[in-house]
């Protein structure tokens, strides 16, 4: 798509090249955009009619909105600004810098500047953030043919039309009815007659990642939120949860990582700031891996004796890191999805330790038999074994117990998951390895 676009502008052939993009997804366009320099990005955005343009720019990078709107005057602002749903607004204006958000409010009318506020003034993380005011609201003595007469007029300005919320005229909630619902239903019938008025809803200050779980367990495509006296003040809708999950889960993976999680994408963060996202948990790890050789020099005794010892040391640290890996990522996904609370600590450990004896005793008498045959060696293979079970006993055990405390704790199970985790295993690994060393060899 990039080659084509540049083939049309670098023939002037724009009103081809207009046609062309009205055929065109607004994401790939979006896409292609952000491959082309900022002189050919603005040709090609200004070529877009207004919907198109704004559907565009939603998906674009914040670098790459932030070059837009410095180039557009006032009144292309205005169009654009216009033509996005609040929420989306509110998104924007909350990543750009000062002067942008101060050009912004100034093209938009005062009543979308006041919902914009009042989506901006909630919790980073809250349904409140992500939460968009447009939708339709019914009333019970409506009835289905009014009901398509006001979807009909107000559909346009709104994300989602296939659920409509009931309230009353101090904007409470009483019910959700499915256009499905209306369809079904004979035009004089009203709506307090056929909405459901067991409503699964989330409150403004309900952490995201919960309401986005909500959505995965109940497969809605749209979920009204409401303030503390249960009046109606928005809904979240699929495509704004799909993108929390993402996020969440990105965020996740970082954190695994050792990395502190950052909302601009990798090519955008420069070198120092990748650093500085990273040198942080790896000087933690560095600094603790002094613990192993701590430990490893207390055992030189044992290491002059039978140096053959030595040579197991990476594949029992190994052996036990991946041990407690399979178990903490199972158990910070359970958390995640809310399948694992923390109630359930002693029924995930146990789970944990009878999976633990039949893969340690599994990888014991392989390693045994191997280490037997090859080194005709039977104590060393006795003490290789017993160590890869008590390894993977203790690995797993770590790996479900450091997750599920730090969510009692109130702290993120993630954090738990490779760094902490990792040196916590390799230094029992070593110490549970020379301590059955020393008493079978009888190295002390």
């Amino acid at each position: 798509m990039k080659e084509k676009i540049l083939q049309y502008i670098n023939n002037k052939q724009f009103a081809l090249l207009k046609g062309y993009l009205m055929d065109r997804n607004s994401v790939d366009i979006a896409e292609a955009l952000e491959e082309l320099n900022d002189e050919q990005m603005v040709i090609v955005f200004r070529l877009l009619d207004k919907d198109d343009a704004a559907d565009v720019f939603t998906y674009l990078s914040n670098d790459d909105q932030e070059k837009l709107i410095q180039t557009m005057k006032d009144e292309e602002v205005k169009d654009i600004v216009n033509n996005l749903f609040a929420d989306d607004v509110a998104d924007i204006v909350g990543e750009m810098p000062a002067y942008i958000v101060q050009k912004i409010l100034l093209n938009v009318d005062n009543q979308s500047r006041d919902y914009i506020n009042e989506l901006l003034k909630y919790p980073k993380d809250s349904a409140g953030s992500i939460m968009t005011i447009e939708y339709i609201d019914l009333k019970q003595s409506d009835t289905v043919a009014a009901a398509f007469n006001k979807i009909k007029m107000t559909g346009q300005d709104t994300e989602s039309i296939y659920t409509e919320y009931v309230t009353d005229s101090s904007r409470h909630l009483l019910g959700v009815v499915s256009l499905k619902d209306l369809l079904l239903s004979d035009f004089d019938e009203t709506v307090g007659n056929i909405m459901d008025e067991d409503v699964i809803k989330v409150y403004t200050t309900d952490d995201r990642e919960y309401v986005a779980n909500l959505f995965d367990k109940y497969d809605f495509l749209a979920m009204p939120v409401v303030d503390t006296e249960n009046r109606l003040v928005g809904i979240v809708t699929i495509d704004d949860a799909i993108d929390v999950i993402s996020e969440e889960t990105s965020e996740d993976f970082e954190k695994m990582a050792a990395i502190q999680p950052s909302d601009e994408s990798y090519f955008d963060m420069s070198v120092v700031e990748h650093t500085k996202h990273r040198i942080t948990w790896l000087m933690i790890l560095m600094l603790s891996s002094t613990i192993s050789g701590t430990i490893l020099t207390y055992y030189e005794n044992a290491f002059a004796a039978v140096p053959l010892l030595v040579s197991f040391i990476p594949m029992i640290m190994d052996t036990g890191g991946n041990s407690g890996s399979q178990t903490s990522t199972l158990i910070i996904r359970g958390l995640a999805t809310g399948e694992i609370k923390v109630s359930d600590v002693l029924r995930c450990w146990w789970k944990e330790f009878r999976i633990a004896i039949i893969c340690g005793s599994i990888l014991a008498v392989v390693n045994g038999l191997r280490i037997a045959i090859q080194y005709q060696n039977i104590p060393i293979a006795m003490v290789i074994a017993l160590t890869i079970v008590l390894t993977v006993i203790m690995a797993k055990s770590i790996g479900c117990l450091l997750p599920l405390g730090a969510k009692a704790l109130h702290m993120d199970p993630a954090v738990m998951a490779a760094p902490l985790l990792s040196t916590i295993v390799d230094t029992a690994s070593i110490l549970i390895y020379f301590q059955i060393a020393t008493i079978i060899l009888q190295l002390a």
